[in-house]
């Protein structure tokens, strides 16, 4: 029996004809397509007219199960090809316990790639793709989204993030909050009908959203710390925050004016005047 092997096939994130075509035979010639969703898999198979022997659902409930199942049939002599409902499987999609328990029985993997979000979102931005990191989704939770965006506060590299339309005004709220008058781009609907790109600070993207809610997928890509950002002197800012708020300004809009005059997160400005308060 000829040695079985899993093949990763990424998939259209919007427009069905972004498929390649090494990706279309290999749908059509596997003994498995295991996918998140087998309605939208369906759609992209009848779509171009590719008939699939056998396909099982991958999903985020069934993955812990089906890896090992899969697994089983792959080390029996099976082709799997692995799907997600768009994108890159692994990426902010099931597919990493698999790939992993391959890896780690020796059993052959391979990689038909394709369209990505990150990638997409990230080469429209007019940001620097030149280095980059991929946040996936930020924590649902107002604190634990909060505490990682200070973690990624002084991140040099431009960032890529992915968010849910119910949580996007919530997510770049605490962005402009904690990063300032940085440049980003929002994305949503990718390669769709209905694509849509908006530009601008993270504060006017706070307030895009605020006033007109986007729907759909969306990706968000944010310019990395600039050096200013890193090298005011904290001084300097409490200075700033408290002669505001002597003339009559209240905190949080010092904060807020000190910030954006100085091309620094507003966090910055906080940190500054609580040091300055305790001394």
């Amino acid at each position: 029996m000829s040695p079985g092997r899993l093949i990763l096939c990424a998939t259209p994130i919007g427009n069905l004809e972004d498929v390649t075509l090494r990706v279309m035979r290999v749908l059509g010639e596997v003994d498995v397509v295991a996918c998140e969703d087998t309605r939208r898999t369906r759609k992209l198979l009848t779509h171009h007219g590719i008939d699939a022997r056998s396909l099982v659902v991958y999903n985020d409930a069934t993955e812990r199960r089906q890896a090992r199942s899969l697994l089983e049939r792959i080390e029996g002599g099976a082709t799997v090809a692995l799907v997600t409902d768009a994108g890159m499987p692994g990426l902010s999609d099931p597919g990493y316990r698999l790939v992993r328990a391959c890896a780690e029985r020796g059993v052959a993997v391979e990689v038909a790639p394709g369209p990505s979000a990150s990638i997409t979102a990230l080469a429209l931005s007019g940001l620097s793709p030149a280095r980059f990191v991929f946040e996936g989704f930020l924590p649902r939770k107002s604190g634990e989204r909060r505490r990682r965006i200070e973690e990624l506060e002084r991140e040099p590299r431009t960032i890529v993030l992915f968010e849910s339309p119910h949580r996007i005004a919530a997510c770049l709220r605490d962005l402009a909050d904690l990063m300032g008058e940085r440049s980003a781009v929002l994305a949503r609907e990718l390669t769709k009908l209905h694509e849509e790109v908006r530009r601008g600070s993270l504060p006017e993207l706070a307030a895009s959203v605020e006033a007109d809610p986007p729907r759909g997928e969306i990706v968000v890509v944010v310019e990395g710390a600039r050096p200013s950002q890193r090298e005011v002197d904290p001084r300097a800012l409490a200075e700033a925050a408290r002669d505001l708020m002597e003339g009559g300004v209240e905190r949080r809009e010092a904060l807020g004016q000190v910030a954006r005059d100085a091309g620094v997160p507003r966090r910055a400005v906080f940190d500054a005047l609580l040091t300055a308060e305790k001394e």
